[in-house]
């Protein structure tokens, strides 16, 4: 059995040319092939070991992460006798490229990759907000929004250029999704360090721009989505992490500017949730992406409660909620090529050929 990165070492090495790796891979995809219709398959994980990998990664970084902390604690190198170090996610985050360098760049084993991409990440990120903080010194950062609001930014600039360098390097999927959402912090941290102390009070206001941001990752989702809306390489993995980047920046801040989650709902309220919901479900459809839907499912599940239970259903309201959502979104999903197609065929074809395809197909493994 050869894996595709065998085969591309093979052509690395001279023995044998492109052209023939290329007809092989065409003769055994044609042979595998079958029609499956909006799978939205990605990688995550090639076997169990990816399972083992990522716990006994997890355990590492932990055990690093601790003695950083105690390092730094020892160095009075805390941001308070007992807070954080920039030395513990340090720490990490360089563990985390060393291991990466192997179960990554060698193994290319999915989930470790994923887990250590975030890792490394978000261990630039903390080791650059703590190593500032430290340095223009704790008592300066705090209540003093604008200044917390530039060090945010400069930190997520920092991770920003750190998921830069892994995708250089490493090439995981989520890499892009780790620098759409560095740079969504950038300009976070900078709305808010121009609204000063008034950050509480400009509430909606930042919301807006994080809608604003998550619309704007969710169209770069499909520009990567529309060169590959086959969904046969690693591009349409790229726009799965996207997608689920940009759903809860879109859901959330749509919801709480509607102030529709503040604990108590009229049956308007309740109303407009679920008609939201369905247009987000239309709108998933097309693009054939499910994170949308799942973003949005915990408010649509408190709607529907609170609707039973001004109708009356008290006892019974959390599980006709459960009972109605669960019913629908099962259905859906058995019959989501069928309902697909009755909302992309009615579409221009301009709009059309930027979707995924309808009947795509895919690579399955023969049956043992």
């Amino acid at each position: 059995m050869y894996s595709q990165q065998d085969l591309d070492d093979a052509v690395a090495s001279g023995v044998i040319t492109a052209e023939a790796a290329n007809a092989l891979r065409a003769h055994i995809e044609g042979q595998r092939s079958t029609a499956i219709p909006d799978e939205e398959q990605f990688r995550l994980i090639t076997g169990f070991n990816d399972i083992f990998v990522s716990i006994a990664a997890a355990i590492l970084l932990f055990a690093v992460g601790w003695i950083g902390q105690s390092i730094g604690q020892a160095s009075n190198l805390t941001i308070d006798p007992r807070g954080p170090t920039f030395v513990a996610p340090l720490f990490i985050a360089a563990t985390s490229w060393g291991l990466a360098l192997y179960f990554t760049a060698k193994r290319r084993m999915a989930l470790p990759s994923i887990l250590l991409l975030l890792a490394f990440v978000g261990g630039v990120f903390a080791t650059a907000m703590f190593a500032l903080i430290l340095g223009v010194g704790p008592d300066q950062v705090n209540g003093n929004d604008k200044l917390g609001g530039v060090l945010g930014a400069v930190s997520a600039a920092i991770a920003g250029g750190a998921a830069w360098l892994h995708w250089r390097r490493f090439h995981v999927p989520i890499t892009v999704a780790a620098g759409a959402a560095s740079v969504a912090g950038i300009v976070v941290g900078l709305l808010i360090a121009g609204l000063g102390g008034n950050a509480e009070q400009a509430k909606n206001l930042i919301l807006g721009l994080v809608l604003f941001l998550g619309i704007g990752i969710f169209l770069f989702a499909m520009w990567w989505d529309s060169s590959d809306r086959a969904r046969l390489t690693r591009r349409a993995d790229v726009a799965f992490w996207l997608h689920l980047l940009a759903a809860p920046m879109i859901v959330h801040p749509i919801f709480t500017l509607l102030g529709l989650n503040n604990g108590s709902a009229t049956l308007s309220e309740g109303l407009i949730v679920i008609l939201l919901y369905i247009a987000l479900g239309l709108t998933a459809l097309a693009v054939d992406r499910r994170a949308l839907l799942v973003s949005a499912l915990a408010y649509v599940l408190w709607a529907l409660a609170d609707l039973f239970k001004r109708f009356g259903a008290v006892e019974l309201n959390i599980a006709l909620t459960a009972l109605v959502i669960g019913s629908a979104l099962l259905l859906l999903s058995a019959f989501w090529h069928q309902a697909r197609g009755a909302i992309v065929r009615p579409l221009p074809e301009s709009l059309r050929e930027k979707l995924p395809i309808l009947d795509r197909v895919a690579v399955t493994q023969p049956a043992a």
